[in-house]
């Protein structure tokens, strides 16, 4: 018996450290989506060397960009991939596809982005035009949990600064912003 459990037990240790870490979910990075069959290297380059593959149409986890190129993690490992072939949305859909929607521009009208949900907290309010491509410069990133919506505006909202990564247009009020800007919010434009 002693001896079943001893190698059933280095069975289970030869196989916990089999897994290597890029096997793991990450803890952090924002929502993505793996538009084609991504490539993964150790760098960010086509210069270094293969180390897994994504397939195309799944969830990922985006850990950084640099450049043209993102450390990824998601079903078949974790490696820099080519930022061309990550999506951002809601869908595995590239920036160019979708709907094309009338929004509403130009005013007159006002956004207001609020700290707590059903539009309470400190607020920062913007008008058609004004644009903020990095919250955290007005020390306010990551900070809105609501925004509110008057008159003939809407809004582009991004989860990073400098418009990246996953990106929305908001046209009416939301009491609670969706799960990925929720208390995400890094770049805005209002129209």
């Amino acid at each position: 018996m002693k001896r079943l459990l001893l190698a059933l037990g280095l069975s289970l240790a030869s196989l916990a450290g089999g897994l290597s870490p890029a096997a793991a979910d990450s803890p952090s990075g924002s929502h993505g989506w793996a538009l084609n069959a991504l490539t993964l290297s150790n760098g960010p380059g086509s210069e270094y060397d293969v180390t897994g593959q994504i397939p195309a149409d799944v969830a990922i986890k985006v850990l950084r960009c640099h450049d043209n190129w993102c450390l990824v993690d998601g079903p078949g490992g974790r490696g820099w991939t080519y930022k061309g072939s990550v999506g951002f949305g809601q869908a595995p859909i590239g920036p160019l596809e979708g709907p094309k929607l009338n929004y509403a521009s130009g005013g007159p009208g006002a956004v207001c982005f609020y700290t707590g949900t059903n539009y309470t907290g400190a607020s920062l309010c913007a008008g058609p035009g004004q644009v903020f491509t990095d919250l955290a410069l007005y020390h306010l990133d990551d900070v809105f949990s609501s925004v509110q919506v008057t008159g003939s505006v809407s809004v582009a909202a991004c989860r990073d600064r400098e418009f990246q990564s996953y990106c929305t247009r908001i046209v009416e009020s939301e009491p609670v912003l969706h799960q990925y800007l929720r208390r995400n919010l890094s770049s805005v434009r209002v129209y």
